[in-house]
């Protein structure tokens, strides 16, 4: 948050750009509790529909720029606070391995699928991380480390808006292939957790089936949600090696992310008990208003005409990593037993 605390000057520039995206975040969590709507889909539509503010000269716009940037990145970081070697070790090392390989593997294909597709691998990746990982919250994540690019906006905003509604639409779907599967509970909320995008839809996809089923669920998303940081770092130390960040803002991206820093701290005190449970919770709190304003002011910065131009192509890819993504962890418990 440096830059909202810069100097007097910083804090009147950005002040207007925030309010504005702070009060379309609070109208979607208003939209959401009244009409079951996903909270990250509202705001992402409310923001496309008032892109006007985002434009050069407004008075709003360094705000809006300032909080899709930096206010993401402090959301993310907070997200490590609900992290726990303790949490990690609850699931056993087997359904572990199933649910980190989940992760690689289908950002792998998704990358591959890209090459073969002729896509770009910024695209990919960013598609990719938030199928495989939790949905709006990675993509954010991914692209703040990815190599600025003139189609930055509308792919982040694209990617916000189908992993949200493929995780409704998922919530409402899975439960009942679970059923028809014969899943127990436990390997119902494995399937769950390892195979829908957001955490939210999670929550609700296995607590509509049970508790236990919604405690494993809920447990197993934990586990790819702690696969952000090393999956950023990962990209981050490959984008800077290879120099793919060349043509773009011609910097090198630091090694370490100051986000990422954040989120490993917190998910090293949190292993060691130094995180009090209501500190926790509120982080968790604080982190889901942050990232919801972010993506508000993103919507802001995206032209809608923009996001309806990636083509079917474009939503053909990232269905095709959601059915990916679905099918290893299906044939990984049948594996299991």
């Amino acid at each position: 948050m440096t830059a909202l605390l810069a100097s007097p000057a910083a804090v009147r520039s950005y002040f207007p750009g925030f309010v504005v995206a702070l009060l379309i975040a609070v109208t979607a969590q208003f939209l959401s509790e009244h009409y079951g709507a996903p909270a990250m889909l509202m705001a992402l539509l409310l923001g496309l529909a008032l892109n006007f503010l985002a434009e050069d000269g407004s008075a709003t716009a360094p705000g809006i720029a300032m909080t899709a940037r930096t206010v993401l990145r402090f959301g993310v970081a907070l997200l490590g606070a609900r992290i726990s070697v303790e949490m990690l070790a609850q699931l056993g090392p087997q359904l572990i391995t199933l649910v980190v390989g989940g992760v690689l593997a289908t950002i792998a294909f998704g990358l591959i699928l890209g090459k073969i597709t002729g896509r770009d691998w910024r695209f990919s990746l960013l598609t990719a991380g938030s199928v495989a990982i939790c949905g709006a919250s990675a993509a954010m994540a991914i692209a703040a480390i990815l190599p600025r690019h003139d189609r930055a906006e509308r792919d982040l905003s694209f990617t916000v808006l189908s992993v949200t509604v493929l995780s409704t639409i998922a919530m409402v779907l899975y439960p009942m292939l679970s059923a028809q599967l014969g899943f127990d509970a436990r390997a119902g909320g494995v399937f769950l957790g390892g195979t829908i995008h957001d955490v939210a839809q999670v929550v609700g996809a296995g607590f509509s089936i049970g508790p236990e089923t919604g405690e494993t669920a809920t447990l197993v998303k934990l586990i790819r949600v702690s696969m952000l940081a090393p999956v950023v770092l990962g990209a981050s130390l490959i984008i800077r090696a290879s120099g793919a960040h060349k043509g773009t803002e011609g910097k090198r991206p630091p090694i370490l992310p100051g986000f990422v820093l954040g989120f490993l701290a917190l998910a090293a005190l949190n292993s060691f008990g130094l995180i009090p449970q209501v500190v926790a919770e509120a982080a968790n709190v604080v982190s889901r208003w942050a990232l919801l304003t972010a993506i508000a002011a993103v919507g802001v910065k995206t032209s809608l005409a923009k996001v309806l131009s990636v083509g079917t192509g474009a939503i053909a890819t990232i269905v095709a990593q959601t059915v990916f993504i679905g099918a290893f962890v299906l044939i990984g418990l049948r594996f299991l037993g």
